[in-house]
């Protein structure tokens, strides 16, 4: 369902370059100067086919992807080019691929207005957040989506902000911060522009609350996401939806519905070559039928499940199977046949044990070959200096030699002077010698201090060690105090808040009823002069022409009853607030928001959609969401020491629906006793045909969601 929508979201930018490169100028002259329009318009052309091919999951697209990068003659055929495929690539989960890919993309992404670069910048970050994810870096994978959405709120680019906030959730999911999640994906369904989005927004909810074992919110979303698929024709969200519909029901024993729904996955997958999905619903039908203990027909899905599992290469499937043939056939007392599937089942596991020490060993291969490497290259290393040092005495012998030619050249022409010429020539033979043997001292001294200084140096390096790590030892053991202290002097902090939290709730609450009483006695005043001043003496007047009358005074009497019967009518409507009949619901439940909230440590946020149409619902009926309203709001303030208040309001197809929700202590709403609040509330629904639940777990926070699909204002009785 992701895959699909990060296709459509560079698609979307695919298209979006397309009627914005007419009219940008290329900076590139290669591009720019000598192509026709005709060639513009073939090179787009080709791209958007390329693209369509490989949403259909064709292999053909990687080869004109390649044709047309070679080959491109606008700047816009070659950065989408690219764009296509790092797209393949991440399809089929060849992430450095993809990522080289993308990069490529990045460097070419120069051209058009900063809107345009923008865009691009998005589609890639998109792209670059998959391939994260896909690698199992979540975090990472976090990073790109956050810089996508600030760049696109940078631009006010609302189609790529949502598309990379739909991505962030399903990070928040990989994490298991499902509550984070949850706000995302709710989030998301405001955005009403692209159905993709809210429709795996809808199944992804289904998915996290079926992990919170809160099937019957898991169904409704996932119903709802069903219904968009469907509209769309979008067949794998279609698949996928029927899924966790099926596994629901399956958790819940309900197996009818779970086997109705697993044969309609089957189907559509079969038709589709869905062939995963296929094989995950027939396995599941299968354990269904052990449960049964319909071993027979268990047993005859399995065998042909392990038929498509060999084919496919699923090996961790194929033990599942052989592990449950085995099941089966101890249950039908055939040993033989448990045996073999026994037999099977620990070859296919040994044929993964072996491939895994394949790897182990080939990967100690390569770990042992680099060693060798870095031993051969140390061995080069020193034969390298000892040939420097040969070098360097075979230069000094050749001197020696020259030296001794000399003294042979000057002996052959002074044979006179032989007896003097031996003489020096003995002296310079042990000059020569001493020479060397000067020049051995001298090198084995040069050896020395080299050793020597090697030593000094060690010693040197190991004392400023001992030096810095003293200190560095009394540095971390104060910072170690002051972190105690600082903790000690937080939790008393904490503590201090927590009192004065509770204070302000206290005085709050104090507030809240001296208001309300304050009110209630002002209201009954006015009523109480109402029904003095006007009606009570009509009445009376009434009362004394009957017992004086005669039928002349009847018209009389008759129209003085018309009169008090008109000002309780009056009196009574002047009970609903007359500022709901100015078509501004919206702005004075904001505004009742804000003042009750106001000088307490509780923030709040309110999102209302579409606004116009719900202030221009029926004044009785905006009454009655009030009152409903303002006893959740109450109820939070006395009970819930939450920070945070969060109400959603939305009107789709013609049923409104209402979100509260709070950061609070929660509560286990099936062993909470419902108070007078609670009550009324549902009294109050009833009427208006809603529905309420009610999500909250202890040390977790509350979730109520309630459901009006009857529009229509609740019957009054008018006096």
């Amino acid at each position: 369902m992701l895959k699909s929508l990060h296709f459509l979201f560079l698609l979307t930018t695919l298209l979006l370059s397309t009627t914005i490169a007419a009219q940008v100028n290329d900076s590139n002259s290669s591009f720019k100067i000598g192509i026709s329009s005709k060639i513009k318009e073939k090179e787009k052309a080709q791209i958007i086919d390329a693209f369509e091919i490989l949403n259909r999951g064709d292999a053909e697209a990687y080869t004109i992807g390649h044709q047309i990068r070679k080959k491109a003659r606008t700047h816009f055929a070659k950065i989408n080019a690219h764009l296509l495929l790092a797209h393949y690539f991440n399809n089929r989960q060849l992430v450095d691929s993809s990522n080289f890919y993308v990069n490529q993309f990045m460097k070419l992404n120069t051209v058009g207005n900063d809107s345009l670069i923008s865009r691009r910048k998005t589609a890639a970050y998109n792209l670059l957040a998959i391939n994260c994810a896909d690698k199992g870096l979540a975090e990472e994978s976090k990073k790109w989506h956050q810089k996508g959405i600030i760049l696109a709120k940078k631009y006010n680019e609302e189609e790529d902000y949502f598309t990379h906030l739909h991505g962030l959730a399903v990070n928040y999911v990989a994490i298991g911060d499902s509550k984070q999640a949850l706000q995302l994906f709710k989030e998301c369904l405001t955005y009403k522009k692209n159905i993709e989005i809210a429709m795996g927004s809808y199944i992804n909810l289904g998915q996290i609350y079926s992990e919170n074992k809160d099937f019957e919110t898991s169904d409704l979303f996932l119903k709802k996401g069903l219904k968009l698929a469907k509209k769309q024709q979008y067949t794998s969200a279609i698949t996928s939806t029927l899924m966790n519909l099926a596994s629901n029901a399956q958790t819940q024993n309900k197996t009818n519905e779970a086997l109705a729904l697993y044969d309609k996955v089957i189907k559509i997958a079969s038709k589709n070559k869905f062939y995963k999905e296929k094989l995950n619903a027939e396995m599941n039908i299968a354990s269904i039928l052990i449960n049964k203990k319909r071993f027979s027909d268990a047993e005859l899905i399995y065998t042909s499940a392990l038929v498509n599992t060999i084919e496919l290469g699923y090996l961790d499937q194929q033990l599942n199977i052989y592990e449950n043939l085995k099941t089966i056939a101890i249950n039908k007392a055939d040993y033989k046949k448990a045996y073999y599937f026994s037999s099977q089942y620990f070859t296919i596991k040994d044929s993964m044990s072996q491939l895994q020490r394949n790897k182990e060993i080939y990967e100690l291969e390569v770990k042992y070959q680099t060693l060798q490497k870095e031993k051969e290259i140390s061995i080069l290393q020193v034969e390298k200096v000892n040939r420097d040092l040969e070098l360097k005495n075979q230069k000094e012998a050749i001197q020696n030699m020259e030296l001794q030619r000399e003294i042979e050249n000057k002996e052959n022409e002074n044979e006179l002077l032989s007896i003097q010429n031996a003489t020096e020539k003995t002296i310079n033979e042990n000059s020569l010698l001493r020479k060397n043997q000067e020049i051995k001292e001298a090198q084995f001294l040069i050896q020395q201090a080299e050793t020597q200084r090697q030593k000094s140096i060690k010693n040197i390096v190991l004392y400023s060690f001992l030096i810095f790590l003293v200190p560095m030892i009394g540095l971390l053991y104060t910072y170690y105090q002051k972190l105690n202290t600082q903790n000690e002097l937080n939790k008393k902090q904490d503590e201090v808040n927590e009192q004065k939290i509770a204070s302000i709730l206290k005085d709050q609450e104090l507030k809240l009823v001296k208001a309300s009483i304050k009110g209630q006695n002002n209201e009954r005043l006015r009523i109480a002069q109402e029904l003095h001043d006007s009606i009570g003496g009509n009445l009376a007047g009434i009362k004394l022409r009957l017992n004086n009358s005669n039928s002349n005074d009847l018209a009389s009497i008759n129209l003085q009853i018309d009169d008090t019967y008109r000002q309780v009518r009056d009196l009574s409507h002047n009970l609903i607030p007359e500022k709901f009949s100015e078509n501004n619901f919206c702005n004075i439940l904001k505004e009742y928001l804000n003042n009750i909230l106001k000088g307490s440590s509780i923030s709040s946020n309110i999102n209302v959609y579409p606004v116009e149409e719900i202030d221009l619902l029926n004044e009785n009926l905006q009454a009655e969401i009030f009152k409903i309203i303002q006893e959740l709001i109450t109820n939070t303030i006395k009970h819930a020491k939450a920070s945070i208040i969060d109400i959603q309001i939305n009107l789709i197809d013609n049923a409104l629906g209402i979100i509260f929700e709070d950061n609070g202590i929660g509560f286990d709403a099936k062993k909470q006793t419902q108070g007078i609040g609670f009550k009324n509330m549902k009294n109050r629904l009833k009427k208006i045909s809603g529905a309420l639940y009610i999500d909250s777990n202890p040390k977790i926070g509350t979730i109520i969601s309630i459901e009006i699909s009857n529009l229509t204002p609740p019957i009054t009785n008018e006096v």
